[in-house]
């Protein structure tokens, strides 16, 4: 990996951290693409720039982050699925996250969830309308859900946003507050993920040089630049036009990546 690599998939990182397309996924897919998604450096480096990401999230909603004890029980409620099917099933997650054709068929199966999506939870937006208040308000029940749902997202490919968002749908949630909290959720979700995969890194016997740890900083500071930009303009466009945009960019994008591999070269890295 060099600086521009480095770059690159730190701005991938922070367009897609919040929107339900896969962060994982692109990044799968750019590092095959760039040649290094089997160096043990990348795999670190795409998990470490998520927390420029998630910071992102603490700027924008500072406020919210200081609401109550309650707030905070409920996001550790919801995170705690990921940590233990996380623990459970490291070393399959780890395996998938290098095979972009596992990527391509998540996406293509994610797209035409999201394309059924918003006629799926019509009434909750109806609903809302007439009771704004009524959907604002997430049980510690609702929390565990979405933290289930958020699993789904360990098959990489899946979106660990969309699932959330679409776990807090199924609970009555509108879109906007389904993918609020399913950012607030990021926050203890990537900082968990991190500490694991640095803990890994340094347990296999790898140290980091002065050029890698720049780049982590800076893809931290352009992740986080870029995310700030992505979730302002998500909430805006999902609250108005729902979800079938995304559904067709991960429909079209999962058969080009098949074409690809199948007809021009292999992606795959396993």
């Amino acid at each position: 990996m060099d600086l521009i690599d480095s770059i690159i998939l730190a701005v991938i990182e922070g367009i897609t951290e919040y929107l339900p397309i896969s962060s994982t996924g692109h990044m799968i897919i750019a590092s095959s693409l760039m040649k290094i998604a089997s160096d043990d450096f990348t795999k670190l480096f795409t998990i470490v720039i998520q927390l420029g990401a998630i910071l992102s999230v603490l700027v924008l909603y500072w406020k919210r982050f200081f609401q109550s004890l309650d707030f905070y029980f409920k996001l550790l409620v919801a995170f705690i699925p990921a940590v233990i099917l996380g623990l459970l099933l490291n070393d399959v997650i780890d395996e998938l996250l290098e095979s972009p054709i596992i990527v391509a068929v998540f996406l293509i199966i994610g797209g035409f969830v999201l394309l059924k999506v918003d006629n799926w939870f019509k009434s909750n937006e109806v609903y809302d309308a007439a009771h704004p208040e009524a959907h604002t308000k997430i049980s510690y029940g609702t929390a565990l859900k979405i933290g289930l749902f958020q699993c789904l997202a360990m098959a990489p490919g899946t979106s660990r946003s969309g699932a959330s968002i679409i776990g807090g749908m199924t609970q009555k949630l509108n879109r906007k507050t389904a993918a609020e909290f399913s950012f607030f959720l990021a926050v203890p979700t990537m900082f968990g993920a991190t500490a694991k995969k640095l803990y890994d890194y340094y347990q296999a016997g790898f140290e980091l040089s002065s050029d890698q740890i720049n780049y982590l900083i800076i893809g931290n500071v352009v992740a986080f630049i870029v995310a700030l930009i992505a979730i302002k303009s998500f909430i805006d466009y999902l609250s108005k036009r729902g979800f079938k945009i995304f559904g067709y960019y991960r429909i079209i994008l999962g058969i080009g990546l098949l074409l690809i591999h199948f007809f021009i070269y292999p992606l795959t890295t396993v």
